[in-house]
């Protein structure tokens, strides 16, 4: 996700940092980037922009707006903040989650009106939209700000407040849970059960290829969060949990509900 939001940014002029946790991880984004971003000057794209990859957060400093874009586990992303904060004290940042509370996400923050919500969909590139969740101490000129940025993107932006899943996840997910149950009760096959919905309500993808690009992974974090928020109605299915325990993970491991 932070490699397709930097290529966002770069294609239409901006300077980009991306930030990763080793010299390893490092190499990798910064191969992906170049790759994703060849493909698109090879359909046409002018890429206006640059980026580079660091492993110091101090890279930042200068960075007037920072996007976190790491797996949604709290812990993770409050000390991730918490980073970014002292790195860059007078950035604007906002947080990629796609379920967390950027309420609870602000709390680690001396002044929580600078966190935002900005909730990129995958693949970022080509995806047009992005959510945008208003905590209630975000900034409301911040809100105006951030409507500004993803209009530049070329994308559109929904506005949310702050709740559980906010509107995409809240709903996506819970249409991917009754598929996973459809097909744990063996009613129909995952491809049939997608087609139910590409063809039927015509969804561009089917809710459990969409889960294999998402990543069984974050759709089960994304699940059990909102199972302790909002009940059982959210509770993960034993297909997603034994996927997720045996490495199925979808797309990225190459199995998940289909091979790929």
């Amino acid at each position: 996700m932070g490699g397709g939001i930097a290529h966002a940014f770069a294609v239409v002029g901006a300077k980009v940092i991306v930030v990763e946790s080793s010299a390893d991880s490092a190499e990798a984004a910064r191969q992906r980037i170049e790759e994703s971003l060849a493909k698109a000057v090879a359909k046409g794209a002018e890429v206006t922009g640059s980026f580079e990859v660091v492993t110091d957060a101090d890279a930042l400093a200068a960075c007037p707006v920072i996007i976190e874009a790491v797996p949604e586990l709290v812990d993770l992303k409050h000390d991730v903040l918490k980073r970014i904060a002292v790195a860059a004290p007078d950035a604007v940042i906002g947080s990629n989650t796609s379920s967390l509370s950027i309420d609870d996400l602000a709390g680690v923050l001396e002044d929580p009106s600078r966190l935002i919500g900005l909730h990129f969909f995958n693949p970022v590139p080509v995806s047009d939209l992005v959510e945008i969740v208003v905590g209630k101490r975000t900034d409301a000129a911040l809100v105006a700000e951030a409507q500004g940025w993803v209009a530049g993107l070329g994308k559109t932006a929904i506005t949310v407040q702050d709740s559980p899943g906010f509107a995409s996840s809240r709903l996506g997910v819970a249409i991917a849970l009754e598929a996973m149950r459809m097909l744990d009760e063996g009613i129909a096959s995952a491809a049939d059960i997608d087609t139910a919905m590409t063809l039927g309500y015509r969804h561009p993808v089917g809710p459990l290829k969409t889960t294999d690009i998402v990543g069984l992974d974050v759709r089960l974090n994304i699940a059990e969060h909102l199972e302790r928020e909002l009940g059982p109605r959210f509770a993960p299915p034993q297909v997603l949990r034994d996927k997720v325990a045996a490495g199925e993970l979808g797309r990225k491991t190459g199995q998940g509900f289909y091979s790929w």
